[in-house]
């Protein structure tokens, strides 16, 4: 039996929200991550924003890739799919395919209960909705 996990990514650091998800998506949890727009990548502003858009840049001009997404919740997905073992095919894919992202609280999950990751402490950091909107 699985379970379904929702997790409010608000103030949730982007890494370990990340890893915490893959590893409950590899165990056979269904991940439901919202407002996802609202997680944070700590680090200076600037270098964060300079790091996305390079990556940016280096997609290449062809239309093969690596494309880049420019939504929170697929910038999400993203990082989720680099800490799965291999995405493409196996347990990596199957686990893939039990994480859902969304920006913001879709009314099927107002009144659920929701794990909460994150806390901020004094750091200096970046919502990944202003990362988005600048690249």
């Amino acid at each position: 039996m699985t379970n379904k996990i929702i997790i409010d990514g608000e103030n949730a650091v982007f890494g370990r929200l990340c890893s915490f998800a893959a590893k409950q998506a590899l165990q056979g949890n269904e991940i439901i991550i919202v407002n996802s727009e609202k997680t944070i990548i700590t680090g200076n502003k600037k270098n964060v924003l300079e790091k996305y858009q390079q990556r940016k840049v280096r997609g290449g001009a062809s239309r093969r890739g690596p494309n880049y997404p420019r939504t929170p919740h697929m910038m999400l997905k993203r990082g989720i799919r680099g800490m799965l073992p291999d995405y493409r095919w196996g347990e990596g894919k199957d686990a893939l395919e039990r994480i859902k992202c969304y920006d913001g609280v879709p009314t099927e999950f107002k009144n659920k209960e929701m794990v909460n990751i994150g806390k901020i402490n004094k750091i200096k950091f970046t919502k990944l909705k202003e990362i988005s909107e600048r690249i």
